[in-house]
């Protein structure tokens, strides 16, 4: 346990491999016997005169007219809405470009003009078709769905600096339907205020009940991880929860605040605050990532108070980043979204919040290369475990220079391995050595190195950032792609990942030759096992994190050569424990109900040895 403070801080990291399913479908089409029919045809001829052509775009008319005509007869006294043509009008500003359509009144298109795909182009969070928001409205014995319906407009207007677009839809009983949208300067938050004139009338069980079905787009480099990282999100009333959308599933929930999809770097959330929701989820994962990551759709319910004319509902919608001080402003937690630990490891994201995002976010403030801050960043949290860092090397000098005498012990009790044991803790204790004395500080680290693994993968300000030869530092880097796929590998070569390698491979040798165990041959190994087991991790990791890890272990070998040569003194270490073995030592509980186990353990052992031998 004291062989060495890295060999104890590094654990190995499994990360989540997601299955892509693949099915396919398989239109069959019948086809009829010609001769069998040219037959039949000729024998009716005599009989009845020729039947004339079928005009199949009439019969396309025909279809779209039955339609029109049933969807008139759903609308009831909103039939003037089922004709139209659809026509789009548009909210803008410095960050957000949003088309909406007349046809249900409702976004149709979210373009986010800050950022831009893995490949440059635009960035539509919605993309045409990929969304859609409706409710049912009472039209008399039937319901009608608005996004069935053509509402009116007078267009985008300026009121207060606010750009705001009003779509309204009458029938013919003086009740009307207005959505009105509000656009603030430099705001992601679009508003929405749904307007029911006569909502007794209107709003079955005077509540309003919507659907809402979203479909993600993959907008990273990595589509694999991102599919991973795409989540279902909610606020209720037990507070933030998410469900991971790798597969099909339903979800129902009471008291919503928001609900929304969120994607590694962005997120489109629909918020009522006045209003909780009753939200019916069901969610669809697409096995062609290249295309859609998943398809959500939400069954909403939101209850009115008795209202016999006028019911307002107001909406609120974030479609924009996952900026973690961006979406704190809005007090919604809607901050929950970044992803600063999950799972077992969810309290490491008191770490990022209250130190690694603060600490990073003052470098980045006098430093504009995201490269260099992540480099200070390191320089920083090693400062900081320096005591754990310094506490860990001294313990390992201790166990080296103790060395020799549990080699003696090993050759005197090479036949009884239980009284080795209560001898070598009586050693310990003697010399004031605590054998876990490397082990506890790199136990201490382990929260540190969850936190740094989740903020790397969440901090979209490292998004299109590059350094050196990285492109991204939120992605991979990438110096040679195969073409192909090596299985636990990939199907690219990071130099950032082999720099972290080959940096971590050195740190064991040095560790190996600092602290030799000859009594255990696959000690020797681990060298070599395990930077392999580290290469297929670490090569699919943010290009920011293996940086990190890059420069924190170079600075680890500095650390060790400065201490271990300029600092720790073994041959004082060796005097200091033989003094300490001269001085009465009280037993600690804990080091004395060891060597009770230990005692205990070699009695037992010797009365088997014993009924043996009869």
């Amino acid at each position: 346990m004291g062989n060495g403070f890295d060999r104890n801080t590094i654990i190995g990291t499994a990360l989540l491999v997601v299955l892509l399913i693949g099915y396919i479908f398989i239109a069959q089409r019948e086809q009829g016997n010609l001769q069998k029919q040219q037959q039949h045809i000729k024998d009716s001829l005599a009989l009845h005169p020729a039947t004339p052509a079928v005009n199949t775009t009439a019969g396309r008319a025909d279809s779209l007219h039955l339609d029109s005509l049933l969807r008139s007869t759903t609308a009831g006294s909103f039939s003037a809405g089922v004709a139209g043509s659809e026509q789009t009008s548009i909210l803008e500003n410095d960050l957000v470009r949003i088309t909406f359509s007349n046809r249900g009144g409702q976004p149709k298109i979210v373009e986010l003009k800050k950022y831009k795909r893995f490949d440059g182009t635009p960035l539509y969070l919605v993309a045409d078709g990929g969304q859609e928001f409706s409710y049912l409205i009472q039209t008399g014995s039937n319901a009608a769905a608005t996004k069935d319906l053509f509402f009116s407009t007078t267009g985008v207007q300026q009121e207060g600096g606010n750009q705001v677009l009003r779509y309204t839809l009458k029938d013919s009983l003086g009740h009307a339907v207005q959505h009105e949208y509000v656009l603030q300067p430099n705001q992601y938050m679009l508003q929405l205020n749904i307007r029911i004139d006569g909502a007794l009338q209107l709003l079955p069980q005077n509540a309003l009940n919507a659907t809402w079905s979203f479909t993600a787009q993959p907008q990273e480099r990595d589509v694999t991880y991102e599919k991973r990282t795409t989540a279902l999100s909610y606020y209720d009333q037990d507070g933030y929860d998410y469900k991971t959308l790798s597969s099909t599933g339903d979800k129902n929930l009471e008291n919503v605040t928001w609900i929304g999809t969120k994607q590694r770097f962005f997120n489109n959330t629909l918020i009522s605050k006045d209003n909780k929701m009753g939200a019916s989820l069901h969610w669809e994962a697409n096995s062609d990532s290249l295309h859609d990551l998943v398809k959500t759709t939400a069954g909403l319910q939101i209850k009115l108070p008795p209202s016999a004319g006028t019911a307002i509902i107001p909406l609120e919608w974030y479609m924009g980043p996952n900026e973690y001080h961006l979406l704190k402003t809005y007090g919604l937690h809607l901050e929950e979204n970044v992803q600063m630990g999950n799972g077992i490891y969810a309290f490491v994201k008191y770490l990022n919040r209250w130190i690694v995002i603060p600490v990073f976010d003052f470098f980045h403030g006098f430093v504009s290369n995201f490269g260099i801050v992540i480099l200070l960043l390191t320089f920083f949290i090693r400062l900081v475990i320096s005591p754990l860092t310094y506490s860990s090397y001294l313990s390992g000098a201790k166990m080296r220079v103790l060395r020799p005498e549990i080699d003696e012990l090993k050759k005197k009790y090479k036949d009884d391995q239980q009284a080795f044991g209560v001898e070598q803790m009586k050693l310990f204790r003697t010399a004031g050595v605590n054998p876990l004395g490397g082990c506890i500080p790199a136990l201490l680290q382990i929260p540190i190195f969850f936190a740094l693994y989740s903020f790397f993968n969440s901090n979209i300000a490292l998004r299109g950032q590059s350094f050196l030869w990285s492109h991204d530092l939120s992605t991979y880097d990438s110096i040679f792609n195969f073409g192909f796929k090596i299985p636990f590998y990939g199907d690219h070569v990071s130099l950032f990942t082999l720099t972290a390698i080959v940096s971590s491979f050195l740190i064991q040798i040095w560790n190996m030759n600092m602290t030799p165990d000859q009594n255990n041959p696959m000690m020797k190994y681990m060298p070599y096992i395990f930077p392999v087991v580290l290469l297929g991790v670490f090569n699919g990791l943010p290009a920011g994190l293996t940086w990190y890890y890059t420069v924190s272990n170079v600075i680890t070998l500095a650390i060790q050569l400065v201490i271990q040569k300029f600092i720790i003194d073994e041959k004082k270490i060796h005097a200091q424990l033989q003094e300490n073995k001269k001085k009465p030592k009280a037993k600690s509980k804990w080091a004395e109900r060891l060597e009770q186990i230990q005692e205990t353990q070699k009695k037992v052992q010797d009365m088997k040895d014993k009924t043996q031998k009869r």
